[in-house]
């Protein structure tokens, strides 16, 4: 009889814990997601340890007081990306003290990126569109780049787990429908957690939405632009504007004050999020060259960079804060890195 007590007991505890669920996955491959097993082929870096540890080569990363960060550069007359530079070629400070460039490497190699459609009721009137935009990025992705798809409203969905095939990702994409509440904060924070904290080598969020919070339980603004910026991926938010659908529905002026101000608080941590990572923020409707050109830039930003590492003269305590510039002595170029790094706990 207590055997039978204690099964019952642990069947019920079993069923509790997968009914208190708020993400659901619909996954349509029968393999199951092993996020660690996507390795950079680049992914060795010397350090001034006995032993070579492993360590990204485009994100900024403390692995034995090595640093190393991404560098896109791109002509400012065309826009290309220019992969022929040298190290001699490249300057970077920390704190306004210039570093010895100890690590140089260029590469082209495929890269993981999750795709965040927002179907909350504010995106209602604008989630053909979403779905269409979405489409239009993966189109640019090269066949060899990893897609996984995630809708979120009140709650979170995966909708397709990282993979090649550009059909089943159309598919998961055709799925994503509007229903009620908005908790971005939590699927930022569950992106960054949970699907991409473990996957090596390339990796990115391209979050589709209106910016506005209004459900999250979990994950707040301050945290997650903490954590994004701790964190090795690059986040592009494609910002949708659908503060005058929002209006629409109000007549009192107070809420539609409040509307505008969630809305400008949304855009605000977009923002945030794409300039802590080294991403950039893109609004649809103010592309006047399309959402084709500029999802293409994407593309090819992610696809190619520059990683440089180095030796801080002066090693920081966890947790302090360093500020980074990188500057590249060629005429008519931008340069695009991160600015600054968040020491990590040894």
């Amino acid at each position: 009889m207590k055997k039978i007590v204690f099964i019952l007991l642990v069947t019920f505890s079993l069923f509790g814990i997968l009914s208190a669920q708020t993400v659901t996955e619909d996954y349509s491959e029968s393999k199951p997601y092993q996020p660690n097993q996507v390795i950079s082929k680049n992914s060795f870096i010397p350090t001034k340890t006995k032993e070579t540890k492993t360590a990204d080569d485009d994100v900024i990363k403390i692995d034995s007081s090595l640093v190393t960060i991404p560098v896109s550069v791109s002509n400012s007359r065309t826009g290309n990306y220019v992969s022929n530079l040298t190290k001699k070629e490249f300057k970077i400070y920390e704190d306004g003290v210039e570093q010895e460039i100890a690590y140089f490497g260029e590469f082209d190699k495929p890269f993981t990126v999750i795709l965040v459609l927002d179907t909350s009721p504010s995106t209602e009137y604008r989630i053909e569109e979403i779905q269409e935009a979405a489409k239009t990025f993966v189109n640019q992705l090269k066949p060899q780049d990893r897609v996984e798809v995630i809708k979120f409203n009140e709650k979170i969905r995966v909708l397709a787990r990282a993979t090649k095939k550009r059909e089943k990702i159309y598919k998961a994409i055709d799925k994503a429908r509007f229903d009620g509440g908005t908790s971005l904060y939590d699927v930022v924070d569950f992106a960054l957690r949970e699907r991409l904290k473990k996957v090596r080598g390339r990796k990115a969020i391209v979050l589709f939405t209106d910016g506005v919070d209004t459900t999250s339980e979990d994950a707040f603004f301050d945290d997650t632009v903490q954590q994004a910026e701790k964190s090795e991926t690059v986040i592009f938010p494609i910002y949708y504007d659908t503060s005058i659908d929002s209006l629409g529905k109000s007549k009192k002026i107070r809420k539609k004050n409040r509307v505008l101000r969630d809305y400008k608080f949304g855009k605000m941590y977009l923002e945030e999020l794409a300039t802590k990572t080294g991403g950039r923020i893109i609004s649809p409707d103010a592309t006047p060259e399309g959402l084709n050109t500029a999802f293409k830039a994407i593309a090819e930003e992610l696809s190619y960079q520059y990683s440089i590492g180095y030796y801080p003269t002066k090693e920081g305590k966890p947790g302090q804060r360093k500020k980074i510039k990188v500057r590249v002595y060629r005429p008519d170029l931008n340069v695009r890195a991160r600015d600054n790094y968040i020491v990590k706990t040894q």
